[in-house]
């Protein structure tokens, strides 16, 4: 190995233990040879397992409340206006690249999360991720990266940033695009692991998250939507045997001394079902309709009378509930002296809410003031894991019931997990098998120590190496 190593991460989004590990190791030779040659193990996710924060998490160092970012998308002040997306811009803490850049070492990033808008300035080269819009007009750092990658899938094979509406598109356009995006970010990670002079690569794939949630309930014979015999019924596997594939060949065009990394940023589990948030809110007196809605409609375009509203949810794979807090929120009512009371109530009533078989569901309430060191930003007032993470939150108002097996976002069998994957191998003495008591947070001060490099002064991870 050269004075300074080369490490290469090889990002799964949503790569799950159960899959990865044991259900599909015969579909996954290369993945399972280099576990067999390293260290592996399950890695736990952030609360909560969500994409954006869980990959800006894994490489600042930070937890979501230092960055105040709880989401795909998260409230930008206290006004009622809605959720907006968490883009690369909402990262303000330095990462792992940005490190290295200090130093003079040079990062190729592709697809990691969130990377759109491109930089203006960057110590490498970087792809943007699957925030990416299809209109964008700059995706990529340097400028002329972008001709490059067109010249080497050709006219015909667009890059791929993400599958449009994949919950709505329909199972056989979304099973064609899940496998076109892997081979075409895998065939460019290759042109660009193999001709730029870096000393940090990291490709994330976005498909394995996509055809979890579109699929799970075609491969799973414990999700309640299973039907044996199914067309679908082997798409997990045909997948998982094609990535690995297209693994093993990014696996040979990086340096021979590499230290190679294969991580998720959280897993996922089937969906069982959807708890309508806002719908329970309205039934129990906390959030004040100024119109029942004649049909199923997102709780942004109904008409609520905010003057007798205590509280409020999102939907998502996890809930957020908002409390309506006087001098807070433009017309709260809940007295500042009543928060912590009003709270309490909320977690103790959502804890003991029923399922449809009138037993509780098994959901956990979270503070983030319990969860995090630090909380910035415009955080959720209370984390919801609806049957511990196994219904989803739907946060459209008019549901017919509470319950719903149907996503209102489209459909939708996987939910969110907590833990993720790890294997790496190439470090000189390093732990090999399985280890345990990995966490997400706990990855980029870990790259760092690979290089030498302390992580940055108020990072709660801590190398594992």
């Amino acid at each position: 190995m050269t004075d300074t190593p080369r490490v290469a991460v090889i990002g799964l989004d949503c790569g799950t233990p159960q899959l990865l590990f044991r259900d599909f190791e015969a579909e996954t030779p290369n993945i399972h040879a280099l576990m067999q040659r390293g260290m592996w193990g399950d890695l736990a996710s952030i609360t909560p397992p969500i994409t954006v924060p869980a990959w800006a998490c894994a490489m600042t160092g930070k937890t979501p409340g230092q960055l105040g970012i709880y989401g795909f998308r998260n409230r930008k002040d206290t006004s009622y206006d809605g959720l907006s997306i968490a883009t690369s811009d909402a990262i303000r803490e330095p990462a792992v690249w940005d490190a290295l850049g200090s130093r003079g070492l040079r990062s190729l990033l592709i697809g990691v999360p969130p990377s759109y808008p491109p930089p203006k300035a960057f110590p490498g080269w970087r792809v943007g991720c699957f925030l990416t819009p299809p209109s964008a007009k700059s995706w990529a750092f340097p400028a002329e990266l972008e001709t490059e990658i067109v010249g080497e899938l050709g006219e015909d094979n667009d890059y791929i940033f993400d599958i449009a509406d994949f919950r709505r598109a329909g199972y056989d356009i979304v099973l064609e695009q899940v496998f076109q995006m892997t081979e075409r970010r895998f065939r460019v990670g290759r042109k660009l692991a193999a001709e730029k002079p870096w000393d940090f690569f990291m490709l994330c794939e976005i498909a394995p998250d996509r055809l979890h949630h579109v699929f799970w309930q075609h491969w799973d014979p414990r999700h309640p939507l299973y039907e044996a015999g199914n067309k679908y019924e082997t798409t997990f596997q045909d997948y998982y045997r094609f990535l690995d594939v297209e693994v093993g060949k990014l696996l040979e065009v990086l340096p021979e001394d590499a230290i190679t990394i294969v991580m998720s940023d959280h897993g996922a589990r089937p969906m069982m079902g959807g708890f309508c948030f806002n719908d329970w809110l309205a039934r129990e007196g906390y959030l004040a309709l100024a119109a029942q809605p004649s049909h199923v409609m997102p709780i942004k375009d109904v008409a609520i009378d905010w003057s007798q509203t205590v509280a409020w949810g999102d939907g998502g794979y996890y809930g957020r509930l908002f409390l309506n807090v006087r001098g807070r929120e433009p017309e709260g009512i809940v007295e500042p002296s009543r928060y912590e009371e009003v709270r309490d109530e909320l977690t103790a009533r959502l804890e003991a809410a029923p399922g449809p078989n009138g037993t509780p569901l098994g959901t956990t309430v979270l503070k983030p003031q319990d969860v995090y060191p630090e909380v910035r930003g415009v955080a959720p007032d209370l984390i919801v894991y609806f049957g511990d993470l196994a219904w989803r939150s739907v946060g459209s108002v008019g549901n017919r019931s509470i319950y719903t097996y149907e996503n209102d976002t489209g459909p939708d069998g996987a939910n969110h997990d907590r833990a993720g994957v790890w294997a790496m191998a190439g470090l000189p003495g390093q732990a090999t098998g399985e280890v345990t008591g990995l966490n997400l947070v706990d990855v980029g001060p870990s790259i760092l120590s690979l290089y030498g490099i302390d992580a940055p002064e108020g990072v709660v991870g801590r190398s594992f190496l």
